[in-house]
């Protein structure tokens, strides 16, 4: 972004340079890219920033923006995809947006890219319709143009294939370029790519055209003070930077006019043998997010470093706010984990026995560490949600290629919704979950069924709403809503709990191989059926069409 704008106000210690446009990068961090060029290069960042701790939910992403997209001195949303107005004090118009969109690596949950706020922003609610799965593109002929964001049929050579392409405002083109070569670099051979619009599975990632563009905003819009204040948030949260913000020139070696030179960071390396404790970071905040009573949530910190002479010591201070309700999986870890390339992960648990907010603090000491390092732990406890019955509509805008699914909003405060979409081909069905903000939302692959289902559910601190009834969708328009008998699964550690109105009878439990699992005669609300950890689907004689869940 080319404007300079003030710092954002920064929970942690970040060390800026008399321009106020740089921040201290921790000692030894970048060290193994020094000497690399190319495909090992661009490997050697990936093994740096894919280590990382992950944020604590889906849902939660709103309270970590409230620290990553905030408005200099001010309490505004920062969101690159509209002009509006929005408030910190509500999400409500806004959605969290996966700038590289999640369907094309089929958008599962259980990978870490679902929740790297690397690459998530909140996004104005249109605009993100609008934008949709298309790729970044330089944008012809628009169809949709809020003066920030316009969508549309791409120039010659652009688009990949896609339909349109999305174009950001000039001020926010480097940003969204620096973002992809991020994504490029982290998640190369961890991620399948199932659209290639710009993305393909190679050692550089990017295809031809899409390091041409991205190249093209990188050099036009440079750096900007958002983003380096942005980048340090993110790191104290996820302890992984985006290393194309803080060594812009790296892209020009990967993908640019500086390919086959060696690079080098320029930074002061470690003393030979000095012990150096790279990650985590004094004051990291690792965040639990919200969890029912009677739930748990766990989260990983990653340990990295160098020369560490012995084992680290790790203790919840007793005098910090509610150690009680946090555990730890080792109170140890050896020197020569902490020193391995592959560093070492901890477990730690966030199990409270009271609602409220609660708070510790992870002291790490030993190891050869001249004092100590402190790690905030945070986590909020509620009651267990009480979801009711969604009820899905009818359909609109329907065309030969999209339609959007509709259903009444809920009543309760949720985290977002649920739907479960069955495309039907030639009489065999394939089905999928998709997870919206609003009571709406857009498809755009109608034209790759012959027909289709969908139903809704919500979803609040892991617990699902009973299954809607099921709207039925041909491309002539509404054939007819089947009204299922509802279902639903609340969380249930090691399985699922089954919520129904009423009784269900013939239950069948399918792997994603479509092997039989398990059989159940009759299911019964609040009954228990312990699974191992995966993908499953579950059909009932009530069920109109299959209900898929997962297990962890």
């Amino acid at each position: 972004m080319k404007k300079y704008l003030p710092s954002i106000t920064l929970f942690i210690l970040v060390t800026m340079t008399a321009l106020g446009m740089s921040a201290e990068i921790p000692s030894g961090y970048y060290t193994s890219l020094n000497g690399k060029k190319d495909a090992a290069l661009k490997t050697a960042a990936r093994d740096i920033i894919y280590n990382h701790t992950q944020v604590s939910s889906y849902s939660d992403l709103p309270r970590y923006f409230r620290e990553t997209d905030r408005r200099p001195d001010t309490n505004l949303w920062w969101e690159m995809y509209s002009d509006n107005t929005f408030y910190l004090s509500s999400f409500e118009g806004m959605n969290r947006e996966h700038s590289v969109p999640k369907s094309w690596w089929g958008g599962s949950s259980t990978t870490a890219a679902y929740t790297d706020l690397n690459h998530l922003y909140p996004s104005e609610m249109r605009a993100n319709s609008a934008k949709s799965n298309y790729p970044l593109g330089t944008v012809l002929t628009t169809t949709f143009d809020n003066g920030v964001s316009k969508v549309g049929y791409a120039v010659t050579g652009q688009g990949g294939g896609a339909s349109k392409v999305f174009e950001p405002a000039d001020e926010y083109k480097g940003d969204f370029a620096r973002t992809y070569f991020y994504m490029a670099t982290c998640y190369a051979g961890y991620l399948t790519w199932k659209y290639t619009y710009m993305f393909q599975d190679t050692d550089l990632t990017l295809n031809q055209w899409s390091q041409n563009l991205l190249l093209k905003w990188h050099r036009e819009d440079p750096v900007s003070q958002k983003e380096i204040d942005r980048n340090e948030v993110v790191y104290g949260f996820q302890n992984n930077r985006n290393p194309f913000i803080d060594f812009p020139d790296l892209a020009e070696y990967i993908w640019g006019n500086k390919k086959g030179q060696t690079f080098s960071t320029a930074l002061p390396t470690t003393p030979t043998g000095e012990v150096n404790l790279i990650t985590p970071t004094q004051d990291m905040e690792l965040d639990f997010g919200q969890v029912a009573i009677g739930n748990d949530a766990t989260c990983n910190l990653y340990f990295n470093g160098e020369n560490m002479t012995g084992s680290l010591t790790l203790t919840l201070s007793p005098k910090s706010g509610n150690p009680e309700m946090f555990s730890l999986e080792d109170e140890s870890i050896n020197a020569s984990l902490v020193n391995a390339e592959s560093g070492y992960w901890l477990n730690i648990t966030y199990k409270p026995t009271e609602l409220g907010d609660h708070t510790a603090r992870l002291i790490i000491s030993d190891g050869g560490l001249v004092g100590s390092r402190g790690i905030a732990l945070v986590g909020s406890c509620l009651e267990v949600p009480s979801l009711s019955v969604l009820t899905a509509t009818n359909p609109s805008d329907i065309t030969d290629n999209s339609y959007t699914a509709n259903w009444e909003a809920a009543s309760e405060e949720i985290d977002y919704y649920i739907v479960t979409r069955t495309r039907y081909v030639d009489g065999a069905a394939s089905v999928e979950e998709i997870e919206a903000d609003v009571n709406s939302i857009e498809i755009t692959d109608f034209d790759l069924s012959t027909s289709e289902t969908y139903s809704v559910q919500s979803m609040r601190l892991g617990y699902r709403s009973p299954m809607s009834n099921v709207i039925v969708v041909e491309h002539a328009g509404i054939t007819g809503v089947e009204i299922a008998a509802p279902l639903g699964t609340a969380y249930c550690p090691g399985g699922i709990r089954f919520v129904c109105g009423e009784e269900h009878t013939g239950g069948r439990i399918y792997d994603t191989m479509g092997r039989l699992v398990k059989a159940i005669d009759v299911i019964t609300n609040n009954m228990e059926v312990m699974l191992p950890y995966g993908v499953y689907y579950i059909v009932t004689d009530q069920l109109s069409t299959p209900l898929g869940i997962i297990v962890r």
